[in-house]
C-alpha cells in the first residue's frame, strides 16, 4: 500500500547496508510511517508500515553512517546534500527584516527578471514543506511582460464571456444558495473585480497582473494538499524579495479559471494541467516605487488554550 499522487502510485523502496548500520535507531525514531524497526541490533524494514514509505527521506538524512538508501517516488540517494552550517543560516532578526521590508509591489520598471534569478526563485520554492512527497505543486511561468499581457488579455476576454455571473439577477438568485458571506463577497469584491479588470484591459491597461515582467502561477493536482501551492508561492515571494525584486500575491485569478467549459479551454490553452482547490499567482519585477515606511498588521485573534 502507498499514498498515491499525480506523479507516483507506488511506495518508496528502502535498502539498508547492514555492514554500515550501527543500530543507533535514529532512523526508527524519525520514521513516522513505522517503516523501520530494529532487529538483531540493526535497522530493518518493518512488516507493518502505516501507509508504505512515502520517501520523505528523513531516514537517509538522519543516518550518521550513511547506511540507508531510499529510492522511488522521485528521490534517490543522489538527492542528498550537506546542510548549510547553522552559522550560515539567517538569524531571526535577519529573517524578520526580510519580512518587514516586503510590501505588495504593483509598479515595476520596464526591466526583465534575469533567468538566473528565476531559477533561484524556483529552487527556493522547491524547498517548501508539503503534505505528502513528492510535491504535487505545478508552476506556470510567464517570463516576460509580453507573455503576461497576452495571458491577461485572454483572461479578460474569458471574464467578459461569463460576466452574467456578477449580474444583479444572478447574484439575487444565488444569495439563498451561497449564504450571506459568499453573497457579500461577490457583491463587494468579485463584481467590482470583473468590472475593473475588463474595462481597464479594454483601454489597454493591465490592472490584473500590472504588466509585471515575471508571473508565476502555483497550483496543485487533484491529489495535492490544498496548502501546498500556497506555501510554495509564499516561499517564492520571499525568495524574490531577497533577490531585490518587488512581489505581490494575486488571489483573484485562480478561482475564476476552475469551473466551466470556458475555464477548461483557457487552462488548456496555457498548459494548466489541473483544476486545483487552492492556487496563487505571484508577480515579480524590479520595483518602480520606493517605500519608506512599513505598516503594522495583526491577526483577527490569537488564543492560548488554558
Amino acid at each position: 500500500m502507498a499514498i498515491a499522487t499525480s506523479r507516483v502510485k507506488g511506495k518508496g523502496e528502502i535498502q539498508i547496508n547492514e555492514d554500515l548500520c550501527t543500530g543507533c535507531a535514529e532512523c526508527v525514531e524519525v520514521c513516522k510511517d513505522f517503516s523501520l524497526t530494529i532487529k538483531d541490533n540493526k535497522a530493518s524494514v518493518s512488516d507493518n508500515p502505516l501507509f508504505g514509505c512515502i520517501a520523505c527521506g528523513h531516514c537517509m538524512a538522519v543516518c550518521p553512517a550513511d547506511a540507508i538508501h531510499v529510492s522511488g517516488r522521485m528521490i534517490s540517494r543522489d538527492d542528498l546534500f550537506e546542510l548549510p552550517h547553522a552559522d550560515e543560516a539567517a538569524s531571526y532578526e535577519q529573517l524578520t527584516n526580510l519580512f518587514l521590508r516586503r510590501r505588495s509591489i504593483r509598479e515595476f520598471l520596464d526591466k526583465p527578471v534575469e533567468p538566473g534569478k528565476i531559477e533561484k526563485i524556483l529552487d527556493a520554492a522547491m524547498t517548501s514543506p508539503m503534505g505528502i512527497p513528492p510535491s504535487d505543486v505545478n508552476v506556470l511561468i510567464l517570463n516576460s511582460k509580453e507573455k503576461n499581457r497576452l495571458f491577461i488579455k485572454d483572461f479578460c476576454n474569458y471574464l467578459n464571456s461569463i460576466r452574467w455571473m456578477v449580474s444583479g439577477w444572478f447574484l439575487t438568485l444565488m444569495r439563498p444558495v451561497w449564504g450571506k458571506t459568499n453573497a457579500d463577497l461577490f457583491q463587494s469584491f468579485v463584481k467590482p473585480l470583473f468590472e475593473i479588470y475588463i474595462s481597464s484591459m479594454n483601454k489597454g491597461i493591465n490592472l490584473v497582473t500590472y504588466d509585471a515582467p515575471l508571473v508565476m502561477y502555483f497550483y496543485g493536482s487533484p491529489y495535492c494538499d490544498p496548502a501546498d501551492p500556497v506555501v510554495a508561492a509564499t516561499t517564492a515571494m520571499y525568495a524574490g524579495q531577497s533577490l531585490g525584486l518587488g512581489t505581490c500575491m494575486l488571489g483573484g485569478i485562480h478561482p475564476l479559471i476552475q469551473y466551466g467549459s470556458g475555464a477548461r479551454k483557457f487552462r488548456e490553452k496555457y498548459g494548466i494541467k489541473y483544476t486545483s482547490r487552492e492556487g496563487l499567482f505571484v508577480i515579480f519585477g524590479y520595483p518602480d516605487a520606493d517605500y519608506k515606511k512599513g505598516i503594522r498588521r495583526s491577526f483577527a485573534s490569537t488564543t492560548f488554550l488554558q
